[in-house]
């Protein structure tokens, strides 16, 4: 089984940052992708970042040059960083990763979701 952790949401100002981590664990053999995902309400879930096992990210447009993708290999765990916050950035965010485990199996997995409020 493999489980996926989210932290880091909560309640910030306009203008301010958060952090949100996701740490993987179970039986794990290979993290492929890591993304992370929103959902505000009335509105489509988006992928927001993604990160591959090497090190490539991309992002949605609305969060380029705020947001910032990272991963530590070591810790299983993947983070985003998002600065300069916008009200339309409230969602709750998901993480999500492709992961190869032990029996064999690959298969997306997702986490619990944390509430991310831009609000002043």
């Amino acid at each position: 089984q493999v489980q996926l952790v989210e932290s880091g949401g909560g309640l910030v100002q306009p203008g301010g940052s958060l952090r949100l981590s996701c740490a993987a664990s179970g039986s794990i053999v290979e993290i492929y992708a890591m993304n992370w995902y929103r959902l505000a309400p009335g509105k489509q879930r988006e992928l927001v970042a993604g990160i591959t096992s090497g090190g490539s990210t991309n992002y949605a447009d609305s969060v380029k040059g705020r947001f910032a993708i990272s991963r530590d290999n070591a810790k299983n765990t993947v983070y985003l960083q998002m600065n300069s916050l916008k009200p339309e950035d409230t969602a709750v965010y998901y993480c999500n990763a492709h992961i190869f485990t032990n029996p064999p199996r690959e298969a997306s997995y997702w986490g619990q979701g944390t509430q991310v409020t831009v609000s002043s």
